[in-house]
């Protein structure tokens, strides 16, 4: 039997549960049910800030559940989607979910095609099958029911599924979706993804390409994002934008001293004394 599939191969014998699920704030039940499920994916994508600091300060990514409790729970930080996506699956398995790792194409809108540099789970529960999406850094709150035309409205906050056919730009016999979010100019296609099972060894390479290539759109630049059900924070280097479920997108530049108590007040990152100077003296000056 795959071992993804039935959830096995994640590590989830590593993780410090009750670490983890305090520094999400959960304090339910731990049994594999969709209100578990609902409230994990709430905790982690409330919680841990999306961001590429220590790639923005030359040090690699690593991924494994031993290394991302280390930087993720105990010290805090925050990652992006592999690390989230790695550490989530860790906790789906020590709950005892049903689950399969994904790989993801981000588009944006974009209409050229992209690499799989996303990462995703789908989860079989309650009779149902959901797609979490903990690692994008601007939601969902809640996973989503992986339903072609499915809506989702999360407190002012809305995504649609889509399963593509050939005429959308769909792969011939495939099973590709699309996962759309309403943004300030309306929906976009935020990025694509097939059911074949992903594995660690996937997301290693993955990572390995988008940490260190010089074009990937985080090694050239800080970014940050923090989801809350109320506000979206982003830091883009020093061009901080606020957006709401419904209504205005706020941006400004910040000086670059301003970024470390940003990133500290804002996003709950906060770095030593050495990496603070680093990161400042690479950022660019108003």
């Amino acid at each position: 039997m795959d071992q993804v599939l039935t959830g096995t191969g994640w590590q989830g014998e590593l993780l410090d549960l009750d670490a983890y699920l305090e520094r999400i704030g959960y304090l339910g039940d731990r049994s594999p049910t969709i209100a578990a499920l609902r409230a994990l994916h709430r905790g982690h994508v409330t919680s841990i800030p999306f961001e590429n600091l220590e790639i923005v300060l030359g040090r690699p990514i690593v991924l494994g559940v031993e290394a991302l409790q280390d930087k993720l729970v105990r010290r805090r930080r925050g990652g992006y989607c592999f690390e989230h996506t790695e550490l989530f699956a860790a906790a789906l398995e020590r709950f005892g979910f049903t689950f399969t790792a994904l790989s993801g194409r981000v588009q944006l809108g974009a209409p050229e095609l992209r690499p799989t540099t996303h990462a995703l789970v789908r989860v079989e529960v309650d009779g149902g099958v959901w797609l979490c999406d903990v690692g994008f850094g601007s939601g969902p709150l809640a996973p989503l029911e992986l339903v072609d035309g499915a809506e989702s409205v999360q407190e002012g906050w809305a995504y649609r599924l889509e399963r593509l056919t050939a005429s959308q730009g769909g792969l011939p016999g495939v099973e590709q979706w699309a996962l759309h979010e309403r943004g300030p100019e309306g929906w976009v296609r935020r990025h694509v993804f097939t059911v074949a099972p992903s594995y660690h060894v996937d997301y290693h390479l993955a990572n390995y390409y988008v940490s260190t290539n010089t074009r990937s759109p985080f090694t050239g630049r800080l970014y940050a994002q923090h989801f809350a059900p109320d506000v979206q924070h982003q830091l883009d280097d020093t061009r901080l934008t606020i957006t709401r479920p419904e209504g205005p997108v706020e941006t400004r530049v910040v000086d670059r001293d301003e970024v470390p108590k940003i990133l500290a007040e804002v996003f709950g990152i906060e770095l030593g004394a050495d990496d603070t100077a680093r990161l400042v003296a690479g950022l660019p000056k108003a």
